[in-house]
């Protein structure tokens, strides 16, 4: 039977996804390791070493080895000891994933029926009212989200004007992607000219969303609330959305 994460839960699965795969390419790290795990036969080919992955990735070695470790630390990738020649010398470390056909992905946080219903409440309200709502009702989540993540509380003013927040603000826009992930939005942070912003690839609304656009304000306000306690205050706004008829869903976002 399907159960929502408690904050504990949801926090550790936060941070193990973020740990592992918040880095771009700690995760093509990990697609290389999973393909380079068995040979085109299925044939374990004994993994990769971490020179392989530098000159893959043009990374100091001390880098490609960092990624793998944090990819072994989070489970998804073991370390074995082998020579990959007939000469002496000191066993290389070799790594391959764990279990080569893992999704990448927790379970989705949807139920279809309490977002439909939410949407047609939203519907009864004058359009800008609704907006406004169901923004505050995602700031509030979201601030609740980033509280069990490890955030800093925004209404702790004295924190917030000694200026200790506890990341920048691209690291918190990556965590936030990361949060929204874990909730099913599939969620990555990438730079758009000047400004940042977050791409959705998925939609844990549904078809809900496009019956009742009113909903993506709750993904601004989760992001807001998000990125208000990670960072500092921020804007969010909507650039693209599949309620508008675009392919993703994309937020905007200036600190």
């Amino acid at each position: 039977m399907d159960r929502s994460l408690t904050p504990t839960e949801f926090s550790s699965a936060v941070t193990a996804i973020t740990s592992a795969f918040g880095d771009p390419t700690r995760r093509q790290i990990y697609l290389f390791v999973r393909d380079r795990s068995d040979d085109d036969s299925g044939v374990d080919s004994g993994g990769v070493t971490a020179g392989e992955v530098a000159d893959t990735f043009t990374l100091h070695p001390n880098v490609a080895r960092h990624h793998l470790d944090k990819l072994v630390g989070g489970g998804y990738v073991e370390v074995a000891t082998g020579r990959t020649g007939a000469g002496a010398g000191r066993p290389s470390k070799r790594y391959r994933v764990s279990t080569p056909d893992m999704a990448l992905e927790l379970p989705l946080r949807q139920d279809e029926l309490v977002t439909s219903l939410l949407g047609r409440a939203l519907a009864l309200l004058p359009a800008e009212t609704a907006e406004a709502m169901a923004e505050d009702v995602g700031l509030q989540y979201g601030l609740a989200m980033a509280r069990a993540m490890g955030g800093t509380d925004p209404a702790d003013a004295e924190v917030l004007a000694r200026g200790q927040v506890p990341r920048s603000f691209r690291a918190a826009l990556h965590a936030v992607a990361d949060a929204l992930t874990a909730h099913g939005f599939a969620a990555h942070a990438e730079g758009k000219g000047n400004g940042l912003q977050i791409v959705s690839d998925h939609c844990p609304f549904g078809d809900a969303a496009i019956e009742h656009p009113v909903l993506c304000a709750v993904d601004r306000g989760l992001v807001r609330g998000m990125l208000s306690a990670l960072y500092g205050d921020a804007q969010a706004d909507t650039s693209s959305s599949r309620p508008m008829g675009d392919d993703k869903c994309v937020t905007s976002i200036t600190g």
